[in-house]
């Protein structure tokens, strides 16, 4: 059924007038002329179909009927107030400053487009972002110095929320005249008796590849290297495969300075996570949330 609201105006008119005894002086009161007064409460009383006032010649007054119908108003109108209150109260946060950190892979391909739309959405929110390997975030965010994180990682720490945001894979990947390149392949267990280049512990990447592995008993890492960027350079030099997030690599594959290499049977896929500390992220969190969330 449709249904035509009120508008808030004429209901605080009418509170008006129960208040100051008059439509004159409720009119006054709401800063309304006293005919457009008397033509929104007579439009008023057509909608609901129920008499409202009495008009008399020194003034008018509340019909019996009216009585509870203006103390229906007066809630209606003090959830109005709090509607805006709550809506200034979270335009009020959104236009305050945002630390975020994120995680290698997440703040190197991801966030940028992120927060350029949401600086766009909310060209009042300033944002500023640490880039952090995964354990470090969980550090920045479970300590509130960051009211939002991103992370690679598999397991969120306790204590913290998270929600899904992206998935992603790793790969390896090598240099073309790299052996395994001209096979495609590689078998699980010969990758974990293989000395790789590898993120430093601690990172999403290498944490997602320490999981995926424990049962093969993987040998030492030929490099741990603390960034994408370095891994991906060391690979290039075709000596030792890498391990690497698809994103951290796609160029280099399009180019063929790098080659993807199968491992079948070893599921190296993931899911990037926001966390937060509270029950719900802040007015300007959820913002930024949304644009990750798409």
């Amino acid at each position: 059924m449709h249904t035509t609201w009120p508008d808030l105006e004429t209901l605080n008119l009418l509170v008006a007038v129960a208040d100051h005894g008059g439509i004159g002086a409720g009119a006054r009161a709401v800063d309304m002329a006293q005919p457009n007064a008397s033509r929104a409460l007579t439009a008023l009383e057509a909608r609901l179909g129920v008499r409202l006032l009495i008009r008399h010649p020194r003034g008018s007054s509340l019909t019996p009927e009216a009585e509870g119908l203006v103390d229906r108003a007066r809630d209606v109108l003090s959830s109005a107030e709090a509607f805006l209150a709550e809506a200034s109260s979270i335009n009020s946060e959104l236009r305050t400053h945002l630390d975020v950190a994120a995680s290698m892979t997440i703040a190197e391909h991801l966030l940028p487009a992120w927060l350029a739309t949401a600086r766009r959405q909310h060209p009042e929110l300033e944002i500023s972002l640490r880039v952090r390997n995964s354990e470090e975030v969980f550090d920045e965010v479970a300590t509130g110095r960051c009211a939002l994180g991103f992370v690679e990682t598999p397991t969120i720490r306790h204590g913290l929320r998270s929600r899904p945001v992206a998935v992603d894979r790793l790969v390896v990947v090598v240099a073309p005249q790299h052996p395994w390149a001209a096979r495609g392949f590689v078998e699980a267990e010969e990758l974990a008796a293989t000395p790789l280049l590898v993120r430093e512990p601690g990172s999403g990447t290498r944490i997602t590849l320490d999981e995926a592995l424990a049962d093969l008993h993987p040998v030492r890492p030929a490099l741990e290297l603390g960034s994408n960027a370095a891994v991906r350079a060391g690979a290039l030099t075709g000596s030792e495969p890498a391990v690497l997030s698809e994103l951290a690599v796609a160029s280099s594959l399009v180019r063929g300075g790098l080659v993807a290499v199968r491992v079948p049977g070893l599921n190296l896929d993931r899911q990037l996570c926001a966390v937060w500390r509270e029950r719900r992220p802040s007015p300007a969190a959820r913002a930024l949330l949304r644009v990750a969330l798409g």
